[in-house]
């Protein structure tokens, strides 16, 4: 008996690590491609599996770029992760983010691609939420002062200022925090 549950441990770290490398396989490409309507051939291809395999582990296309997306959203919210009321740190790991994966958001964002950006917005205002949770449970309009800080962080304010300004990441880090000392030291 002993001898089987091995294999079968074996057998289900052996599925996930196929399923991982799927997932990060679609992940990367879509990156690289700057767009999420991939192909099963060119997923199969990066990942080095064949087209039945992908099927045989998430069904069908739509199941595979599901699955990729909220694991890409996983890493996300973990690229992100500041301790709460780190306002520096916060902004330092935000901007670090926007400056590796904004242009593809930017991306996804002028094509609307819901699939992707819905969760990346619940994502970032769940990310200020716990970031500014202090200034917002002593706000008098906590709703108000979250949709502010929500703003002030957003990744439109890092194109105003990074790209279309040209400013470097510290400078963009730097903006970023005199708005956000604005918003909390008024305590809306």
């Amino acid at each position: 008996m002993a001898a089987r549950a091995y294999t079968s441990a074996v057998r289900a770290d052996a599925v996930r690590r196929t399923r991982d490398e799927i997932l990060d396989a679609a992940i990367g490409l879509a990156y690289e491609l700057e767009r999420i309507d991939l192909t099963l051939d060119q997923i199969a291809r990066r990942s080095g599996r064949s087209i039945q395999t992908l099927l045989r582990h998430f069904g069908s296309l739509d199941s595979l770029i599901d699955a990729a997306v909220e694991r890409g959203t996983e890493q996300v919210a973990e690229e992100r992760r500041a301790p709460t009321g780190d306002v520096p740190h916060a902004l330092e790991l935000l901007v670090a983010h926007y400056d590796s994966k904004g242009r593809f958001v930017l991306r996804l964002l002028a094509r609307d691609e819901m699939t992707v950006t819905g969760p990346g917005r619940l994502l970032h205002r769940g990310w200020v939420e716990q970031v500014f949770a202090d200034a917002i449970a002593r706000s008098r309009e906590p709703v108000v002062l979250t949709d502010l800080l929500v703003v002030a962080t957003d990744v439109y304010a890092w194109k105003l200022l990074r790209l279309d300004r040209g400013l470097t990441a510290e400078e963009v880090r730097q903006r970023m925090s005199s708005m956000v000392e604005v918003l909390i030291g008024g305590s809306r």
